[in-house]
C-alpha cells in the first residue's frame, strides 16, 4: 500500500506574523492557493488559503499588511510521514478538508498531500467519496477560522 511519502508535495510555508500580502505573494510566485502556517519551531499552528484572502482580507476591507494569525484557519489536521493513503484520505473526509499536512514524528511539517494526490495513486471511487464529503461541507457551512 502507497504512503503519503510517495505523493506528498514539498510545503512553503509562512508564520503567523507575516501580512496577507506576503502570503499572496508567495502563492503568487509559486502558482499555489494553500499555505501552512508554521511557529518558529516548524508545527503547523494553522492554515491559509486563496479563498481565505479573499473573503477575510478583501471582503472584510482589512488592509494587505493584517497579520496572518487574525485570519489564518487554526484547525490543523495533519498525518504522519509513513501514513498509508487511506489513513490520510479518511482524515480528509472526517474533517472534510482537501489537503492536509504531513509532519514527521516531532510535528514539523514536511509537505501537504491533496485529495488529487490520492486520487492519482488511489481507486478512484475512495477519492470521490471523499471529493463530495469535502464538497458538502464547503457548501453547507461557512467558512470557520
Amino acid at each position: 500500500m502507497a504512503t503519503v511519502d510517495s505523493v506528498m508535495k514539498s510545503a512553503m510555508c509562512c508564520r503567523p506574523d507575516d501580512t496577507a500580502r506576503d502570503c499572496a505573494r508567495l502563492m503568487k510566485e509559486e502558482n499555489i492557493g494553500f499555505v501552512p502556517i508554521c511557529n518558529e519551531s516548524d508545527e503547523p499552528v494553522g492554515t491559509i488559503t486563496d479563498r481565505d484572502l479573499a473573503l477575510r482580507i478583501l471582503a472584510d476591507g482589512r488592509p494587505s499588511d493584517a497579520k496572518l494569525d487574525g485570519v489564518m484557519t487554526r484547525e490543523v489536521v495533519s498525518c504522519r510521514l509513513g501514513d498509508d493513503l487511506r489513513d490520510a484520505e479518511r482524515l480528509m473526509r472526517e474533517h472534510r478538508k482537501s489537503r492536509i499536512m504531513v509532519c514527521d514524528t516531532e510535528g514539523k511539517l514536511q509537505g501537504v498531500i491533496s485529495l488529487s494526490d490520492i486520487a492519482d495513486e488511489e481507486d478512484e471511487e475512495i477519492a470521490g467519496r471523499t471529493l463530495r464529503d469535502v464538497a458538502a461541507r464547503e457548501i453547507s457551512q461557512p467558512h470557520a477560522s
